[in-house]
This record gives structure tokens, sequence and C-alpha cells, in this order.
């Protein structure tokens, strides 16, 4: 079943709710690369049993012979990346029936929703192109300023207070 459909069929508060737990999980997800990155930046690496330790391939060294730096102590920072916009647009086709039935003198009125999908299009000719679209935005934001002091204070650099 494609995304479009899965959207489509599902019932708004549901849907609303699988996105924002969607983007926290990602957002978990890219913080953790982040974090790794920095880890890397660092001299670090995570070896087989998943525990960080040094990792002398990763250091810069400027001229031959001389001092060995980690990307952080050179001034680089890791990036961060933070979703800010999502926007969930939905095209469906409503109809509404409504029918008597004398006898018993009830009224039944009933809201139909169809989901716009290749067979409701051929049928009804209606075009689904962009029946459902998800829409996000991801931007770079500065490292945590928690993150970048206690960079500072292991490199032995001075601290902003």
């Amino acid at each position: 079943m494609s995304v479009g459909a899965e959207l489509l069929n599902a019932p708004f508060p549901q849907m609303v709710k699988n996105l924002g737990v969607g983007i926290a999980e990602a957002q978990f997800a890219l913080d953790q690369v982040s974090i790794k990155i920095t880890q890397l930046m660092a001299g670090k690496k995570l070896d087989n049993k998943g525990d960080i330790v040094e990792d002398p391939n990763s250091y810069v060294q400027l001229k031959d012979g001389g001092t060995k730096y980690s990307m952080l102590a050179l001034g680089f920072t890791p990036t961060f990346y933070q979703f800010v916009d999502t926007t969930i647009e939905l095209k469906m086709s409503v109809s509404m029936s409504r029918s008597e039935e004398t006898s018993a003198e009830v009224k039944v009125k009933a809201l139909f929703v169809a989901s716009v999908n290749a067979s409701y299009s051929q049928k009804y000719q209606y075009s689904v192109e962009g029946s459902s679209l998800m829409r996000t935005k991801l931007v770079t934001v500065p490292a945590p300023a928690m993150l970048e002091e206690r960079i500072r204070a292991d490199l032995g650099a001075p601290t902003t207070t």
C-alpha cells in the first residue's frame, strides 16, 4: 500500500498522531546521528563491544611530525537538524445520501468518504494526481549550548559564562 493510500485510509486523529510520532522518532534518530558525528569529530569511535574508544585515524595532522588534532579541537562543530514545519494535504471525495423508510418513519442520513485511488479515479474520472501530500521542512540548527560548553571544557578551552 502506498503512503498516500495509508494517509487517506486512516482516521484523521490517527493520521495526525502517526505523523507526530513519526517526526519525533525521526528527530531522535537525527539527534543520535549528530551525537555520533560529535564523537567521531572528537577522535572517538565505537568498538565491537559498543564502547567508545580512541580512533587514531580520525585526528588531523597539519604538518609532518606535528601535533595531531581532533576536528573539534580545530573548531569544527557537528551539524544538528530539526523539523520546523510539516504539512499534510488531503483531497478526497465526499458524498452524502439520504434514505427514508415510510413505514417506520425513520430517516437515515449517511456520510460516505472515499479515498482517491486508481479504482476510484477510473470509475468517477477523478484525477488522483496530488490527491495526498505530506511535506516537511528540515533545517540545520546550532549545536546545543550545553554541548558546546562541555566540548570546550573537555578541550581545556575557556568557557563562556
